[in-house]
């Protein structure tokens, strides 16, 4: 296959949390695709290392930012653009841990909604701002299954994310005018390089045994597809929707195996 022949071939692909985990698998996956990428990640560490891994297949070029800032952003995103105009935002930095809805800090609250929501927001704003009338560009928000249900020791994530399907949906309506098409990609269990440092072997078989009916945990690979169809021509007729990747977790309870 011709590099031409690409489906992200001459498209500037920004992507914010883009130097681990799922944000990092989504790049690798742009790049395989002819993709030019702009990193934005608030780990610098990290962020040389992704562009090290990324630019042997890719043009890429990286921006340390804390997406709580508005300032950093909008210099981060004019930054950007000098490069190239941004066809695709892929709006993923967040964050999530656990802490009882009674213990959380009003710190911790406004930590995490302001990374998960209010910096997805400023990023979102900056990008369609300068995406120009008629050229067709793609925002895809990070979800997650608790867009949708609930889950205990996580209110400050569940609050941030319920945010972000409200958000998607009102960008969608709004900016469709500008043929700016807006959707998420909503995963349940993902298994990353930091979950797996955290999550001992027993809660994840416990957690899958319990909630997943594919009895298994996610990967990032199976999150990063559902990113690049929302992103690509195939879904040219899709806004306001979310994408949900959780191996059936949302469809109901599992059933006992004695049961089947």
């Amino acid at each position: 296959m011709t590099r031409s022949a690409f489906r992200f071939s001459g498209k500037h692909v920004l992507i914010t949390g883009g130097a681990q985990g799922i944000g990092l698998e989504v790049a690798h996956h742009f790049a395989r695709e002819g993709a030019r990428l702009m990193l934005f990640d608030g780990n610098a560490e990290n962020l040389w290392k992704a562009q090290a891994e990324l630019q042997e297949i890719a043009i890429v070029h990286v921006e340390l930012v804390d997406v709580r800032q508005k300032v950093q952003v909008m210099e981060a995103v004019e930054a950007a653009e000098k490069n190239a105009a941004i066809d695709i935002l892929i709006n993923n930095a967040g964050i999530a841990f656990e802490r009882s809805f009674l213990t959380i800090e009003e710190d911790e609250w406004r930590h995490t909604l302001d990374i998960n929501l209010t910096g997805m927001f400023f990023v979102a704003q900056e990008v369609c701002k300068r995406v120009s009338v008629g050229k067709n560009g793609v925002v895809v928000n990070m979800g997650s299954k608790n867009n949708l249900d609930g889950e205990t020791g996580c209110a400050h994530y569940n609050v941030s994310k319920g945010g972000v399907l409200m958000l998607t949906k009102t960008m969608a309506l709004e900016l469709a005018r500008f043929n700016i098409r807006v959707n998420a990609v909503c995963p349940g269990y993902i298994q990353t390089a930091m979950s797996m440092e955290i999550d001992s072997s027993e809660f994840v078989k416990d957690f899958v045994d319990h909630y997943i009916p594919m009895n298994r945990t996610g990967k990032v690979g199976d999150v990063a597809p559902a990113f690049l169809f929302l992103a690509s021509e195939e879904s040219s007729f899709m806004t306001g929707q979310i994408m949900i990747v959780d191996g059936g977790q949302l469809a109901g309870q599992k059933p006992y195996n004695s049961l089947i």
